[in-house]
């Protein structure tokens, strides 16, 4: 299935500051390519095997159509090697969109691989929904739910049950609203800290005949599996059931959290599964602390600490590694403490290059709940009007929102620093 590009915006003149910082970042990427790199590999695969990789999460269950379109269209020109959304043709369509976008701004933009997120197990964290019902919480409650979510997805009001000014008659007016569905992420946040114990958490399991008939587009290039990592059984059924369409992609990507002293036991099997894909790249995403980067400098430590402990086995399987569950602006400084910042070598060992590994260690970092962050504190800037807002119609937001992801992908790709 092919979208229909979207026609290039007017040059503007409230334009040019958006393009002259997104060129600036796009010129810097072709000197940023190291040996044959550019020969034998697509550059989102270089990026992988120098370690300066970067994927945007915008989230395996958000599927707020116009966030993840102007998330999409912002990082893009900030210079992401991947985009990651819900395996969901809406959703898929409006992160192309975005990118379409960003690429009538500044022509030059390298486009990212878009990949789409699906599960092998209903247990699995990413892929739930909080819900309520907004009529059985007491009207006076003080709403903690909705001020702990990360994602503005509960949204909830006091009305006149009776249509008459009662507020001192807490039986006369009620709360509506509740879950905005499709904001909803899963972080989970708000089911501890509701004094009544009214929210629930609803799970599921992405479709794999839908998932399989996105991976026959021709703007998806990636597919992420995120697995509990306490069986195969469930996640060999999900591949077997995607069949054929995995070979339409250019790279398998498999999320799995730490579970311990079996995690390499469970990531050899899972490669003896997936290896009979011989077209595309693998890549094994650690989820250390997962929906937790917009917490703060703690949230990271997992997601390295698991970095470090899988780095020093020499008998992990075949791949490229990237850090996911955690980061934030914080996480580079950590990898560097860590020495695993685009190093090819363990920390404390020596080589030659003759022996030396030819790809980092860790290939890349992926942004989720903080990427959203701070650029989301600009879209919320934006004035609401008719329609969706689209953040190119707002070019002194968009150079705003542009210099915030630059924040997060500035520091891994080594970009020169941008003027103000």
């Amino acid at each position: 299935m092919t979208v229909a590009p979207v026609p290039p915006l007017p040059l503007l003149a409230s334009h040019a500051a958006v393009r002259a910082a997104a060129s600036r970042i796009a010129a810097y990427r072709p000197i940023r390519v190291a040996g044959d790199d550019h020969i034998n590999h697509p550059p989102q695969v270089a990026a992988l095997r120098r370690g300066d990789w970067v994927k945007l999460i915008c989230g395996a269950s958000f599927e707020d159509a116009a966030d993840v379109r102007n998330l999409s269209l912002v990082y893009t020109l900030a210079g992401v090697d991947c985009i990651d959304c819900a395996a969901d043709a809406s959703v898929v369509g409006v992160v192309n969109e975005g990118i379409d976008v960003a690429a009538s701004i500044v022509p030059a933009v390298q486009r990212p691989w878009v990949m789409v997120s699906v599960n092998d197990d209903c247990k699995d964290l990413h892929f739930r929904k909080a819900e309520f019902d907004p009529e059985e919480c007491p009207p006076n409650c003080s709403k903690p739910c909705e001020k702990i979510c990360p994602a503005d997805a509960i949204s909830l009001k006091r009305v006149m049950a009776r249509g008459e000014h009662a507020q001192s008659d807490p039986i006369c007016d009620k709360l509506e609203g509740g879950v905005i569905m499709q904001r909803c992420y899963g972080c989970g946040r708000c089911l501890s800290v509701c004094p009544y114990d009214r929210i629930r958490a609803m799970s599921y399991v992405r479709d794999p005949a839908t998932t399989a008939e996105l991976l026959k587009r021709s703007d998806v290039d990636a597919i992420e599996i995120h697995t509990t990592g306490k069986g195969t059984d469930m996640f060999n059924t999900l591949w077997n059931s995607l069949g054929e369409s995995v070979n339409n992609v250019k790279l398998v990507a498999v999320s799995l959290p730490n579970v311990g002293e079996s995690t390499i036991d469970f990531m050899n099997a899972i490669y003896t599964i997936t290896q009979s894909h011989v077209e595309g790249y693998n890549l094994w995403q650690l989820d250390g602390r997962p929906m937790s980067g917009d917490i703060g400098r703690g949230a990271t430590r997992e997601t390295v600490s698991f970095a470090i402990d899988l780095t020093s086995i020499p008998d992990r399987p075949p791949g490229f590694y990237q850090l996911a569950g955690g980061t934030n602006l914080y996480t580079v400084d950590c990898l560097k403490k860590a020495g695993l910042f685009k190093a090819r070598t363990l920390p404390g060992t020596t080589t030659n290059e003759g022996i030396g590994s030819r790809e980092a260690l860790i290939g890349g970092i992926a942004y989720g709940g903080y990427a959203r962050k701070i650029v989301g504190r600009v879209l919320h800037k934006i004035p609401t009007q008719l329609g969706s807002v689209r953040i190119e119609d707002h070019p002194e937001y968009l150079l705003e929102a542009l210099q915030e992801a630059f924040t997060l992908v500035g520091p891994v790709k080594g970009y020169p620093a941008l003027q103000e």
